[in-house]
C-alpha cells in the first residue's frame, strides 16, 4: 500500500481532510439547500394536486349548475308558453266579446235608424195626404168654381182620405 501511496502521491491525512470537508460540503448543502428544495417541491406539488382537485370540483360544479341553468331556462319556456296561451285565450275572449258588443250597438243603431224612417214616413205620408187634400180642394174649387164652406170641405176631404188609404 505504501507503493500505491508512493506512486500516486496520495498523502492520508490530505485524503482525510478532504474526505471530512466533501462529508462537511455534503451535509451543508443537504441540510441548506437540498432539503429546502425537496420541502419547497413538495408543497408545490401539493399545491398543484389540490387546484387540480379543485379545478375538478369547479368544473363538476360549472357542469351541474349548467344543468340547472338548462332546466330553469326549459321550465321557463314551459311557463312563457303556458302564459302566452292564455294570454291568446284571453285575447280570442275579448276579442268575440268585442265582437258581440259591436253587433249588438249596430243591431241597436239599426233598430233606432229604422223607427226613425218609420216616424219620418209616418210624418211624410201625413204631409202628403194634408197637400193631397189641399190639391182636391183647390181642384174642386175650380171645377165647381165656387168656394166651399168648411163644412163641406171637410166632408170631402174625409171622403178623398178614405179612399186614399
Amino acid at each position: 500500500m505504501e507503493s500505491l501511496i508512493d506512486t500516486f502521491h496520495i498523502d492520508i491525512k490530505l485524503l482525510i481532510a478532504q474526505t471530512i470537508n466533501f462529508a462537511i460540503v455534503i451535509s451543508v448543502l443537504y441540510f441548506f439547500a437540498l432539503k429546502p428544495l425537496i420541502q419547497v417541491m413538495k408543497d408545490r406539488t401539493m399545491k398543484i394536486e389540490k387546484s387540480l382537485e379543485d379545478a375538478k370540483k369547479i368544473e363538476e360544479k360549472l357542469s351541474k349548475t349548467d344543468q340547472e341553468y338548462n332546466k330553469a331556462i326549459g321550465k321557463a319556456k314551459k311557463e312563457a308558453n303556458i302564459i302566452m296561451e292564455k294570454a291568446n285565450a284571453a285575447a280570442e275572449e275579448k276579442k268575440q266579446d268585442l265582437i258581440k258588443k259591436a253587433k249588438d250597438e249596430i243591431g241597436q243603431i239599426i233598430n233606432k235608424e229604422k223607427e226613425q224612417m218609420q216616424i219620418e214616413k209616418a210624418r211624410t205620408l201625413k204631409e202628403i195626404k194634408k197637400e193631397t187634400a189641399d190639391l182636391v180642394v183647390v181642384s174642386l174649387e175650380k171645377i165647381l168654381q165656387e168656394k166651399m164652406d168648411n163644412k163641406k170641405d171637410s166632408e170631402i176631404i174625409k171622403k178623398m182620405v178614405k179612399k186614399l188609404s
